[in-house]
């Protein structure tokens, strides 16, 4: 017989106090029980992995987009995932969710002395500096390996080398400033144009990868987030292409299939159409009228500052 399950009344924002954690270790609990989700109490680790990923992305997604109340959905959402391998280490005998809880809070106050012992330090650089000397000796006392092992090798790449440049520049492995970095983008680009030459696929590779690597580099030493500014750079492509698509259906019906595809001067004329139209020029266009490949729209005048 079906047991119910009382809802989680959160107390006002300026009383809460994480008090309602133990209402979903209890959840997680009762759906592993003998009498509970068939499909819950089938999980493992490895077969959740893939959903802590898609919730970590899902939170991001969530950022992004600005909306607190679905930014609190995808957190719960990720806290479950937690929880969820809290519960499968209990069954195991190797850890429950206290003692996943008391792991971060022991190491939150053990990375800042400054907060909570004696330690002093001058603004957020000391910060860093101190947390990478705390990580390095706890590493030595646990056996973990160097400076880059605390970088995950499942990160997205351009993540990981941003972070690997970050750890590395902490311990003074690090151009001193970003014409150094800047100086390096050229001669990898020099390597690259020469494994290009060269037609060798697999140095062009290895040349490609340098390029991306010097660039997520100066990028580091830019202030810049690589894999913010390239998901940018993906979010105004995509937009244009769509309208791009959007002119394609309504000029020619859709895709042209077979060998006789719409001619780059013409698509390139919709490309451009579509970054006067992004740019706040909008073009007028009614449905079904033609445009000149490449030239703006009547009325409009293309935005020469438009990348």
């Amino acid at each position: 017989m079906a047991r119910p399950f009382d809802p989680v009344m959160p107390p006002p924002l300026d009383q809460q106090s994480g008090s309602t954690f133990p209402r979903l270790v209890e959840l997680m609990q009762r759906l592993l029980a003998p009498d509970g989700c068939p499909w819950d109490r089938e999980q493992s680790f490895a077969t959740l992995r893939r959903y802590v990923l898609e919730e970590a992305c899902e939170v991001i997604d969530a950022i992004d987009g600005g909306n607190r109340r679905e930014l609190c959905g995808e957190l719960g959402d990720l806290m479950l995932q937690i929880v969820f391998q809290a519960e499968l280490a209990r069954a195991e005998g190797a850890f429950g969710p206290d003692d996943v809880v008391a792991a971060i809070c022991d190491k939150l106050v053990r990375r800042h002395p400054h907060v909570f012992a004696d330690a002093s330090v001058d603004g957020v650089d000391d910060v860093l500096q101190n947390w990478e000397r705390i990580k390095a000796a706890e590493r030595k006392t646990s056996g973990h390996g160097g400076v880059l092992s605390g970088v995950p090798r499942s990160l997205p790449a351009l993540t990981r080398a941003q972070r690997i440049g970050e750890k590395v520049a902490r311990v003074g492995f690090d151009w001193p400033d970003q014409r150094g970095s800047r100086a390096k983008v050229e001669e990898e680009l020099r390597e690259l144009d020469e494994a290009l030459a060269s037609g060798d696929a697999d140095s062009a590779e290895a040349e490609l990868g340098d390029v991306l690597f010097a660039l997520v580099n100066l990028a580091r030493h830019a202030g810049i987030d690589a894999e913010a500014a390239l998901g940018r750079t993906i979010g105004k492509f995509t937009r244009r292409f769509e309208h791009v698509e959007q002119r394609v259906v309504t000029q020619h019906g859709g895709w042209p299939g077979g060998k006789d595809p719409l001619s780059l001067p013409e698509l390139d004329g919709y490309w451009e159409e579509a970054k006067r139209v992004e740019a706040g020029v909008e073009a007028r266009v009614e449905p079904g009228e033609p445009v000149a490949p490449g030239a703006p729209a009547e009325g409009t005048q293309a935005d020469p500052q438009a990348p």
